[in-house]
């Protein structure tokens, strides 16, 4: 471990006393704090008694049911292998807890109090003596440590990514742990070390971590597994003894004694199964089922409650992806003209009963959107690298291909039909194939998908692309398969998801960097290899404060956008929700968040 830095002035008569007991001198000036916000003030003081969003005097009781697709395999959540089941995140505490009201602000869990220097160069907690294990064993700094090493060393990729700026882990005294990030800048840090989940050295030390295992884990959380029917059903049962019950970040939460998830084979299985009571909670994100799904004599009967729940989470980006490591899609050309030919204002009115808005950015409803050219501060990371950029980055705004929604896609096809001549391919042959000029080869691929439902969508898609002369294949796979084949990166083109925050950071790495394109499991599963991004990623991480880090994000995004990485989808800004009538919830709903857990049973 490195030796503790200590300020000069000091450094002859305590260096013996603080060597392996304290922070550093340096952050005396520093308070120890009762939470972590980034760019923010924290909404609430130390000694706030619950957040706004839950209702302190909840009952306790009762059961939630909840649904799963496909299946689950193993009851290791933290590595690359296998298919967790939902509901995992319950067993497990971390360092802090983030509120849902707020942009990005933690406060303490199983630390009570944490440190961190002006520079940011390293972040301390304090535990709180009274946390548990599930076996009553105490946590402890040990502990902390051996989940940092045991996640970089082993753990799923993501993780790899998340604390790579993580250059050590130290005791430092009685119920205290250092962080340090070595030279890197990055604000964000201290915030995602206190959202780590913390294990237990003892019960993992002799373990193979890195392997599938249908063992019950040890937890420390709200929950513990009570019942498990592999690939089937999963049953958490609420800890009656839970050691942070009374903490003021949990006040008001996790009120169900029994919460159950139930796997089905598809979503309208699932559907067909929530009506038919055999489970409590929907979350709906098929526009189709929500304009009509739902009806019948419960839902008549106002035994189904359905709610629409408004919210301001950045909405991220769906679409479809493009697997630029193969071949055909190598050439930004090609994957712009293929975004031309998908109709989704025909989709939108024939599909989704006018639901969505088409998504235009990687950071969609917030701030971090790009708009417009880029404004002079967004130049000044651009300009650099006007040589290798694409122009239409400095001359274009970015908008998805329009269409007047009547299915007649004529003049998108002809503008197709135009990139991908510049590209080098054209229609020839008997076949009337769209075929490369160099190879002869014709232009096909397959469209991935682990959920039958977006079929429908791609179908229509496939048909368009058939005018061209391509030939698009759909095909949907089981769970296990396709998850196994994201991990690879075997796929052409898939329906992707990023999600989004409002601070984002260290998880753009997994997203879009050439690091996570060689990184098998990583989320960077368009392939993208662009020094420009790395660079941008980079700054947003580093981002001193809240206006450097729009800006930053800003210009990722504009990035992004003219790389044509993606065929953008849609977005709602509302959570769609049906429950059967046995439920209340509290009068506030937060900004960022559903808060589920929160909800009780009448």
């Amino acid at each position: 471990m490195p030796a503790i830095q200590l300020h000069f002035r000091f450094a002859l008569f305590m260096f013996f006393s603080l060597l392996l007991s304290a922070p550093s001198p340096s952050s005396a000036e520093q308070p120890w704090r009762h939470g972590l916000a980034l760019h923010y003030d924290l909404k609430y003081p130390p000694d706030f008694t619950h957040f706004d969003y839950v209702n302190p005097d909840a009952p306790k009781g009762g059961e939630l049911r909840l649904a799963g697709i496909g299946t689950f395999d193993s009851l290791n959540p933290f590595i690359l292998r296998g298919t967790p089941p939902l509901g995992m995140g319950m067993i497990f505490e971390t360092l802090t807890e983030r509120s849902q009201d707020e942009p990005f602000s933690e406060y303490g869990l199983i630390a009570e109090s944490m440190l961190i220097p002006e520079d940011h160069s390293w972040v301390a907690f304090t535990l709180r003596e009274e946390a548990r294990f599930h076996d009553g064993s105490p946590i402890t700094v040990q502990d902390v440590i051996f989940t940092l090493e045991l996640l970089q060393t082993k753990g799923h990729p993501f993780y790899r990514a998340y604390y790579a700026n993580v250059v050590s882990a130290e005791e430092i005294g009685p119920r205290q742990v250092r962080f340090s990030f070595g030279e890197s800048v990055n604000r964000e840090l201290p915030l995602i070390i206190g959202q780590m989940p913390v294990l237990s050295k003892a019960y993992w030390q002799d373990r193979d971590f890195d392997r599938t295992t249908l063992d019950i884990p040890l937890g420390s959380g709200p929950y513990r597994i009570a019942r498990v029917e592999p690939g089937r059903s999963i049953t958490y049962q609420r800890v009656e003894d839970y050691w942070a019950a009374d903490l003021p970040v949990n006040r008001g939460r996790y009120n169900f004694d029994v919460m159950r998830y139930d796997y089905y084979r598809d979503v309208n299985v699932a559907l067909e199964a929530f009506k038919a009571g055999q489970y409590d909670f929907r979350q709906e994100n098929v526009a189709r089922n929500w304009a009509t799904g739902y009806d019948g004599p419960a839902l008549r009967q106002g035994r189904i409650v359905m709610a629409e729940i408004p919210h301001e989470l950045p909405t991220g980006m769906q679409g479809f992806v493009f697997n630029t490591r193969r071949p055909m899609f190598r050439d930004p050309l090609v994957r712009q003209a293929l975004a031309e030919v998908f109709d989704f204002e025909w989709s939108n009115a024939n599909l989704f009963h006018g639901a969505y808005t088409r998504t235009a950015s990687y950071f969609s409803n917030s701030e971090l959107a790009s708009a417009g050219l880029p404004p002079p501060e967004e130049l000044t990371l651009l300009e650099p690298h006007r040589d290798i950029l694409p122009e239409s980055v400095f001359s274009t705004e970015f908008q998805p291909s329009v269409t007047d929604g009547s299915g007649n896609i004529r003049e998108n096809l002809r503008r197709a039909l135009d990139l991908l001549e510049q590209a080098g391919w054209t229609i020839s042959g008997r076949d009337r194939k769209l075929r490369h000029a160099s190879g002869g080869e014709a232009l096909e691929f397959e469209i991935l998908l682990n959920d039958s439902i977006f079929e429908r969508v791609c179908l229509p898609y496939a048909r368009n692309l058939e005018r061209l002369g391509i030939t698009a294949r759909v095909r949907t796979v089981d769970a296990t398969q396709y998850q196994n084949r994201m991990n690879d990166f075997d796929f052409d083109m898939t329906v992707g998801l990023f999600p989004q925050s409002l601070s984002p950071g260290n998880e753009q790495r997994d997203f879009w960097t050439s690091e996570a394109a060689a990184t098998p499991g990583s989320r960077n599963i368009a392939g993208v290899r662009d020094p420009v991004v790395d660079e941008l990623v980079d700054l947003v991480i580093a981002a001193p404060d809240r206006d450097s880090l729009v800006t930053r994000a800003r210009a990722l995004d504009r990035v992004l956008l003219h790389g044509h990485y993606v065929i953008p989808h849609w977005h709602s800004r509302e959570f769609r929700v049906a429950y059967w009538d046995k439920f209340a919830r509290p009068e506030i709903n937060p900004r960022y968040g559903l808060a589920l857990d929160a909800w009780w049973e009448k």
